[in-house]
């Protein structure tokens, strides 16, 4: 009896050893691979129509620098959706749902149910003969409301366009977004408005074990 006695607890031993053990490889395997909580990070195109002519946003201050991407702390309502490096079609979001209203204000730009208004105030409203045109990923949402409330879509594809055109015109301006956000969505980005939140320190990584 004292023999099968002893023979259990040895097994019983083994037992709770090899699962100490199980639980510790996997408990550094989590810790090894904790890589910090992860902000969203994807991109959109957009172009923008006044009376057929595309804007261009040429100058500097549209666009989010690096140094201001650095910047420790919860990400800000301008870092929630900007443009990079002057390329004027393209949008970074680096917030889930982040719509498109939230876009056009952090540059300076209105986009109503009817009206467009740019930055310097100047606003273009519909009238008897012109209006405000919206297409998104090749669907007409001319006259269904406003986009500011459609949140932006990885890779969406986007025109606002205002003026007295056709639906052929329309159909060209849309052909000029660009499709380049899912090339920037593979591509590192080293303005990642990630501040503080993606930095791995010791105290999350532990906190991540459990």
């Amino acid at each position: 009896m004292k023999q099968l006695v002893a023979v259990l607890k040895n097994r019983y031993f083994i037992l709770a050893t090899g699962l100490l053990i199980g639980a510790l490889v996997v408990l550094g395997i989590r810790f090894a691979t904790y890589t910090g909580p992860q902000q969203p990070h994807y991109h959109a195109n957009f172009a923008v129509y006044i009376n057929g002519s595309r804007e261009q946003f040429a100058e500097a201050s549209y666009y989010v620098e690096e140094v201001a991407c650095a910047a420790n702390g919860p990400i800000q309502p301008g870092q929630r959706a900007h443009m990079h490096d002057h390329i004027n079609s393209l949008i970074h979001v680096h917030d889930d749902g982040t719509t498109w209203g939230q876009f056009f204000e952090n540059i300076g730009w209105y986009v109503g149910p009817d009206f467009v208004q740019t930055r310097s105030g100047t606003m273009y409203k519909a009238g008897s003969d012109s209006k405000l045109h919206i297409m998104l990923n090749g669907s007409d949402y001319t006259g269904l409301g406003p986009i500011t409330d459609q949140v932006i879509g990885d890779r969406d594809r986007l025109l606002v366009s205002f003026g007295d055109i056709s639906d052929t015109q329309l159909k060209q301006e849309y052909k000029t977004v660009p499709a380049t956000a899912h090339h920037y969505d593979i591509t590192p980005d080293p303005a990642s408005c990630s501040g503080q939140m993606n930095k791995v320190t010791l105290s999350n990584r532990l906190h991540h074990l459990f």
